[in-house]
């Protein structure tokens, strides 16, 4: 993969319990319009977060008024093993548990241990504060890997970028307890903004250099309707790769999968990777394999979606009769419907449609 792939996209929002008939399938695959599989699933499990990142939850529009889902609308581990267990029949392969921040859902350990079971690549999305009391009970349940998002090393920059006042030694401690708990790779998520935390990257860099961890630069993205996004503040990654090649000798890989979202480039020297994900200027809608449900069950084909598709009359509904046959033909019908294409097609009058909160259905 050249430096032209990375993320997802698209999609109105309509009723799950219509037209579930007829679904695209290749053998027990579903397939979209555009000729892509459902892959990966990202499960929110919460609305709630400690941080308020501008990019993702700015304090004016997530404040203390702001009110958040009841946590009696959240989808329960059992209901969130049902919606895993028809997406396996349509040919998915990873989970990711989001959130909000994910670690403030109780007891996650056990959703880990009843997912872990099911033979699917699992792995979470956090922000590492509450890692370090977490990581040996998430990865003893059988979580196999992590992902933090970490957008500055100083702290007065990450004060900036997160809105809180969360160090980032406690972040750095999260990470070390994830790899003492062996929940490998370790991979750092930073979302570069011009005119903040553009400094940082190489200071990331050089940090996580010969630690194991991989460091992965994500283009400052249009993520639902409050974050003020301007598109002079993203840098694109063929800039910042500039940037880290005048102290870093770094040698691109090949990509694993057509749909892996990341350019992973390594030290010559094999001290470490890193990743960029141009989901703006070199967007990669057309290798999209990925679906979100959010923390109450609403499933969303696109990171931007304008709308979602309720799950879950459908997942207590009598035509599942207990196999899940009715929720895995609600879902590929949704699926093969799927013509998501935002980052492909974003213009002027597509950004002015309404998109849902990323804080909602997960990154």
């Amino acid at each position: 993969m050249a430096l032209d792939s990375l993320t997802d996209k698209t999609v109105d929002g309509e009723s799950a319990e219509s037209n579930v008939t007829s679904p695209a399938t290749a053998g027990n695959e579903v397939i979209d319009l555009l000729g892509r599989p459902l892959r990966d699933l990202r499960i929110s499990v919460t609305d709630r977060c400690n941080f308020r990142c501008p990019y993702c939850m700015p304090r004016e529009r997530f404040g203390e008024d702001h009110t958040f889902l009841p946590r009696r609308a959240f989808l329960t581990f059992d209901e969130i093993e049902k919606v895993v267990r028809a997406c396996m029949e349509l040919g998915l392969e990873k989970v990711r548990i989001t959130g909000g921040e994910p670690l403030l859902r109780p007891g996650l350990d056990d959703l880990m241990g009843r997912l872990s079971n099911l033979g699917l690549d699992l792995a979470l999305t956090t922000n590492g504060s509450l890692l370090r009391r977490n990581a040996q009970a998430l990865a003893a349940a059988g979580l196999t890997r992590v992902t933090v998002s970490l957008d500055a090393l100083d702290d007065d920059v990450h004060r900036l970028m997160t809105d809180s006042d969360v160090p980032v030694a406690d972040i750095l401690d999260g990470i070390d307890a994830a790899l003492e708990a062996g929940l490998e790779p370790v991979k750092v998520n930073c979302v570069i903004r011009r005119g903040i935390n553009e400094d940082q990257a190489a200071k990331l860099v050089r940090h996580f250099q010969g630690s194991g961890v991989v460091i992965r630069f994500i283009e400052y993205m249009d993520v639902g309707r409050t974050n003020g996004w301007i598109r002079g503040e993203v840098i694109p990654s063929a800039d910042l790769l500039s940037h880290l090649r005048e102290e870093f000798d770094l040698v691109a890989l090949e990509a694993e999968r057509p749909s892996d979202v990341a350019v992973r480039l390594v030290h010559s020297d094999g001290s470490g990777e890193i990743g960029l994900i141009s989901s703006v200027s070199e967007p990669f809608c057309g290798e999209c394999v990925r679906a979100r449900i959010s923390a109450d069950g609403h499933l969303f084909t696109c990171l931007f979606a304008s709308g979602g598709h309720d799950l879950r009359a459908l997942i207590h509904s009598d035509e599942n009769d207990g196999n899940g046959e009715g929720l895995s033909a609600a879902i590929a019908a949704i699926w093969s419907r799927r013509s998501d294409r935002y980052s492909e097609l974003r213009s002027a009058e597509t950004s002015a449609l309404p998109r849902i909160e990323m804080s909602y259905i997960g990154g």
